[in-house]
């Protein structure tokens, strides 16, 4: 393995660059998931959540391109986002003296299942990124790229919930992205998005879709929350 080509440091540029723009959604993700744990426990979550997502990402980039070419795949995918956001958004006014132990485990699963949907796109971007380097490079170069990742989503992480605890209108803007992502992935399912491109254009295949995941999580997560309360 070369590590002196120009290529390949090209390549970890872009890998690290594309982890960057990505785990953007992770943070918010992990943030809210760990938002009414105990302050210690949010540390453990928020540590053990991000290293199991990471390594979870490393074995789904793999296999990223055969994943993705199934059709029907990331429909199912934008259901469970759907879902994850709306529990997200209902719980955000969760009893704060929930048993400690279950609730770490409950946010720790949410991490993990959030980040397995959301990661079936990002891992095919990583994968794009690496195509630059030498064949023989790039499966090490996307486990390097990832693994320097780690201590930025626990960073972001960390901050959101410093953030949210002073602004809770965050979780409500945080629902709406994974209902955002939802919408994008069920509109980019190899199933239906040819179909969608020539009924709305190329252009507006997606917006539709988007705007409807937005609105299916915050209107359904606020519904829930009002329930609760009463």
């Amino acid at each position: 393995m070369d590590f002196t080509s120009s290529a390949v440091w090209v390549a970890l540029g872009y890998i690290m660059f594309t982890n960057i723009l990505l785990s953007g959604d992770n943070a918010v993700v992990i943030a809210m998931a760990s938002r009414n744990l105990p302050h210690e426990q949010q540390k453990k979550a928020i540590f053990w959540g991000s290293a199991a997502a990471i390594l979870m990402r490393v074995v789904l980039t793999l296999v990223a391109i055969q994943l993705l070419a199934l059709p029907y795949l990331k429909i199912i995918g934008a259901i469970l986002l759907i879902y994850i956001g709306v529990q997200l958004m209902a719980d955000s006014d969760g009893d704060e003296n929930m048993d400690a132990a279950p609730s770490m485990f409950t946010a720790i699963k949410t991490i993990l299942i959030a980040d397995l949907v959301m990661s079936l796109d990002n891992v095919v971007a990583v994968a794009a990124a690496a195509d630059r380097a030498p064949e023989e490079m790039r499966m090490p170069l996307i486990l390097i790229g990832l693994g320097l990742s780690i201590p930025m989503i626990i960073f972001g992480s960390t901050i959101l919930l410093k953030v949210m605890d002073r602004y809770p209108v965050i979780i409500t803007l945080g629902a709406a992205l994974l209902g955002y992502l939802a919408g994008e992935m069920f509109a980019t399912d190899p199933a239906i998005h040819h179909t969608l491109v020539e009924v709305l254009g190329a252009e507006n295949a997606d917006a539709p879709f988007q705007i409807l995941g937005i609105a299916l999580v915050v209107v359904i997560g606020l519904w829930l929350k009002k329930k609760s309360r009463h």
